[in-house]
């Protein structure tokens, strides 16, 4: 099972319209799952983060896919991450 991180915060349109997309993509069927973090509660994540969100983020591989992106480069990102990682 691959583990994702949809990073954001609460209120962000774009962060909603990046979970329309990502949802459109199935990848439960793919066994991905995301997880949304809000980053105002995730001071680790604010300095890096916070001028790029929505960010689709792989922490094992310190992969990301910062927005705007599209279900195709969704899987394109997903492809790229190793799967022992």
């Amino acid at each position: 099972m691959l583990s994702l991180l949809l990073l954001g915060t609460s209120g962000c349109h774009l962060c909603e319209e990046a979970e329309t997309i990502i949802a459109s993509c199935q990848l439960d069927k793919n066994k991905v799952t995301v997880e949304k973090l809000d980053i105002a509660e995730q001071e680790q994540y604010q300095v890096e983060f916070a001028l790029y969100i929505p960010v689709l983020y792989h922490p094992n591989s310190l992969k990301r896919l910062n927005w705007p992106f599209c279900a195709e480069q969704i899987c394109e990102f997903i492809s790229q991450i190793p799967s022992k990682i």
